[in-house]
């Protein structure tokens, strides 16, 4: 911890507008960490298999229950659906496309702006290394012989400390960027192809107690 504040310490002010940066960088990847892995990471094809039994068992209320259990994008899609299931075909696909077009840019929040992010850090971090350059040769000019050397130094010193910290903090949002994104794409696909499965199954269902 000393270490850090000493490194903190000696990247002048900008320093801690990064700090700030990185500390808002890591609690987006926390919060779309925590939701990948947690209210979205429902496997859709076991959860549609569920469904399914509870449908041709006619056991709808029950699939409406399983589905209010958890806020899971696949189970707010499919608890749309199963409390159409009465009113037909029509209103069934109504009402999952609406609920799949409401859902979907949850899979995909907060995950773009860490690009963004990685820009800003690195136009910080380049801003922290010219005003520390500006600073170590405007010294240096007004200063005695022998103070020079400690004064350039220290102005590098502050430069490069601020390019480190603008760097690293884009580096993890580019990383995190990637894997977050990809999990986002994913998820995406899945609940597509989970809406589409559902649909059809419900339509099913419909069909045959229309018949009935």
């Amino acid at each position: 911890m000393q270490g850090l504040a000493q490194f903190l310490e000696q990247g002048g002010t900008l320093m801690y507008v990064n700090l700030v940066v990185s500390i808002i960088t890591l609690a987006f990847i926390v919060d779309r960490t925590i939701f990948f892995l947690g209210k979205g990471s429902v496997n859709a094809k076991a959860f549609l298999e569920q469904i399914r039994k509870l449908v041709l068992a006619n056991n709808i209320d029950r699939a409406v229950k399983l589905c209010s259990a958890t806020e899971a994008p696949v189970a707010q899609v499919a608890r749309a659906g199963l409390q159409r299931v009465h009113r037909g075909e029509i209103a069934i696909a109504q009402a999952i496309e609406e609920t799949l077009v409401d859902v979907t840019p949850m899979l995909k929040k907060r995950v773009q702006i860490l690009w963004s992010i990685a820009n800003i850090a690195t136009l910080v971090g380049l801003l922290g290394t010219v005003i520390g350059l500006i600073r170590a040769f405007g010294a240096v000019a007004a200063a005695k012989p022998e103070e020079r050397s400690a004064l350039l130094a220290k102005g590098i010193s502050e430069a490069l400390n601020n390019t480190a910290m603008g760097l690293s903090i884009a580096v993890t949002c580019i990383i995190a960027h990637a894997i977050l994104s990809s999990a986002s794409k994913k998820q995406v696909g899945d609940l597509e192809g989970f809406a589409l499965k559902l649909e059809n199954l419900l339509a099913e269902s419909a069909q045959g107690g229309a018949k009935a």
